[in-house]
């Protein structure tokens, strides 16, 4: 990350090696969801208890996110990841022990949560780091490639595994794998300091237009989780599939969003414009067609693109903040990071407050509206990246 760019094979296991762990992490954080009554039973708590785990694992992420940036900026970024992986590895370990209590189970889980916080804001400047700076986009595509499978296989595996021989082991497995993010990172990721090489800064900073990702962020995601929380239930009752049906047709959202953040990745650079408002636009469509239709296999299809918009879009607008950042790369990410969970949670709470209001069409209703005002934030000439800007030389600030 300093004038003298590390070996390519070197860079290449550091870029796989973060893939790996963003995988551990979003799998650690969702997995709790799949192994819900099990934990419930062996811990003697309620469902909301465990529930808990996972709604308060985001809130700590969006807290913690830009405070931890914050903080650390001055840390070199070998140790500083090499320490986060740490806290995933024990905090995972932790939760597996067999006389684990409530309490220390979410001791465990703020842990983690504030760890991927930090893991989340400084993984992109510190992999793009390693390559020229038109190779941004394609590498952050390819960390969003680890992330996404953690929807597909991670927590499916998971719950699989935890079904078979208890729900400790998954955790256990979680604590290996990041041992050997770990492993790859201490020892080849190299040692400079964090306000050295392109990835510190924005490409072309402006902070109108940092404002407006930030923007998008926010009401895409606080749009598609106002309906997407309760899609189970939609599934059953407005489209009539069966319990087993519900999970092969949540099978194929995680396909289409790993797909689709498969072919928008390499895009990032040539398309900065068109791989952000296409998803929004995407997601726009299939929330309203599921409030408008959302029966039968039309529901699989619409379910389909909203999985294949929802997935692309962090990674769009993380590759816009590269670009556009107005200060330090891991601070504006952070800024993003935390903009993408506070979504998450005020979509979850807007759509359990319409529910007995709407009904569970109406939360994709309000979901598509408010998606489609970010398209509009969005589609405002002067709201995106020029093509000008996207090819503008890199400052040299340092």
């Amino acid at each position: 990350m300093g004038s003298v760019r590390p070996a390519p094979w070197r860079r290449a296991a550091v870029v796989a090696a973060l893939m790996l762990a963003a995988f551990t992490f979003n799998t650690a954080e969702n997995l709790p969801v799949g192994l819900l009554s099990l934990m419930a039973d062996d811990l003697r708590v309620s469902l909301t208890a465990v529930g808990a785990l996972v709604t308060g694992y985001g809130l700590a992420v969006a807290v913690g996110s830009l405070p931890l940036a914050h903080v650390t900026r001055s840390v070199p970024r070998r140790h500083l990841m090499s320490g986060l992986l740490a806290v995933l590895a024990v905090a995972s370990w932790i939760s597996a022990l067999a006389a684990v209590s409530y309490g220390l189970l979410l001791a465990a889980r703020v842990a983690t949560a504030l760890a991927q916080a930090l893991f989340w804001a400084v993984m992109g400047p510190v992999a793009v780091g390693l390559f020229a700076p038109e190779r941004r986009g394609r590498i952050i595509g390819l960390l969003s490639v680890g992330g996404s499978l953690a929807t597909v296989a991670g927590v499916p595996a998971g719950t699989w595994l935890g079904g078979h021989s208890g729900w400790r082991v998954p955790f256990a497995v979680l604590g290996a794998l990041a041992v050997i993010s770990l492993a790859v990172v201490a020892v080849l990721l190299p040692t400079s300091p964090p306000q050295e090489g392109h990835s510190a800064y924005g490409a072309a900073p402006d902070r109108r237009r940092f404002a407006v990702v930030l923007t998008t962020t926010a009401l895409s995601v606080t749009g598609a989780f106002t309906g997407f929380t309760y899609i189970v239930a939609f599934l059953d009752e407005v489209s009539g599939f069966g319990q087993d049906a519900v999970s092969a047709v949540l099978m194929a959202f995680g396909a289409a969003a790993l797909a689709g953040v498969t072919v928008a990745g390499p895009l990032l650079d040539r398309f900065p414009r068109a791989t952000l408002t296409v998803p929004v636009a995407g997601q726009t469509v299939a929330l309203i067609g599921l409030y408008a239709g959302g029966s039968g296999q039309g529901a699989v299809v619409l379910l389909m693109l909203l999985g294949a918009s929802v997935a692309p879009l962090f990674m769009a607008t993380q590759s816009q903040v590269l670009r556009v950042a107005p200060g330090r790369t891991e601070t504006a990410l952070a800024a993003n990071s935390a903009a993408f969970n506070v979504g998450v949670a005020v979509g979850a709470l807007l759509g359990g407050a319409l529910l007995p209001l709407t009904g569970i069409r109406g939360t994709f209703l309000a979901g598509g509206l408010l998606t489609a005002v970010a398209l509009v934030v969005l589609s405002r000439p002067e709201s995106v990246v020029s093509r000008a800007a996207v090819d503008a030389p890199e400052p040299n600030i340092r």
